[in-house]
């Protein structure tokens, strides 16, 4: 059994055949999954897939990218959909100083509310973090955030050891299987093992296997691969460990 830590079956993309990406993923193993919210709407439609599909548990928050629009009837919006008994955590939040389609101070200040929003509702947090590693990091600690996973984990074997050592989560998707990724394989190598989880971010970021397709819960199967050869552990002996990680994380 596996558990897809961060999805996005919610979106558009599988609206013509989300019963099937849901029941290839059952047969592929992947027995649960979180589908992550990025915005209002967004954090709705996985409410919504939440209380349709039993397999699925949502996340709410704002992404960075539309973190300019973060106020106070954004917060109360999310405080309602949070009421919704299979939410099981706030994000994805933080920040993504590569594309920079919100300020950074508003992105800023985005991600210092929804860390808010965790500790008070005692929710762990999903963050985003794309090349803003170092102020990523320092927000966390300056808002002392404290369950946290660094979904689809992108910085150094410094960071990941930093982040191990507060107590935090990695989670690993599907470019631990591209050629040139091999920096992100030591990480895996040297994985702190109760603090990791695996995710496919889908419909991004497909395994090497599946490089131009749209990506899916079952090619979590791949990434599950790839990491169990990196840590020498057989699949199921992952699949125990990744879950047993995810259900204490998400408390499912």
């Amino acid at each position: 059994m596996l558990i897809d830590t961060h999805a996005h079956i919610q979106m558009t993309e599988f609206d013509a055949d989300r019963g099937e990406v849901l029941a290839r993923a059952k047969s592929a193993g992947i027995e649960l999954m979180v589908t992550v919210g990025y915005h209002l709407e967004a954090s709705q439609r996985a409410v919504d897939a939440a209380q349709r599909y039993s397999q699925v548990y949502a996340s709410i928050g704002i992404h960075p990218h539309d973190a300019r629009h973060y106020d106070d009837a954004t917060e109360e919006v999310l405080r309602e959909l949070a009421k919704s008994p299979k939410v099981v955590a706030i994000g994805e939040a933080g920040l993504d100083f590569y594309r920079d389609r919100s300020p950074r101070p508003a992105q800023v200040q985005a991600f210092r509310r929804q860390i808010y929003l965790a500790k008070e509702w005692g929710l762990p947090l999903i963050v985003h973090d794309r090349e803003a590693h170092q102020e990523t990091m320092q927000v966390l600690k300056d808002e002392q955030a404290e369950v946290v996973v660094l979904h689809c984990f992108s910085g150094d074997l410094a960071m990941a050891e930093e982040a191990w050592d507060r107590g935090y989560y990695i989670s690993i998707a599907g470019p631990v299987t591209y050629p040139k990724n091999e920096a992100l394989r030591e990480v895996v190598r040297r994985a702190r093992p109760d603090r990791l989880v695996l995710e496919t971010d889908c419909p991004y970021l497909p395994p090497q296997a599946f490089r131009g397709q749209r990506n899916e819960p079952a090619h979590l199967l791949k990434t599950a691969h790839e990491v169990a050869g990196l840590l020498r552990m057989s699949l199921d002996a992952l699949g125990l460990l990744t879950t047993e990680n995810a259900r204490r994380l998400f408390r499912i």
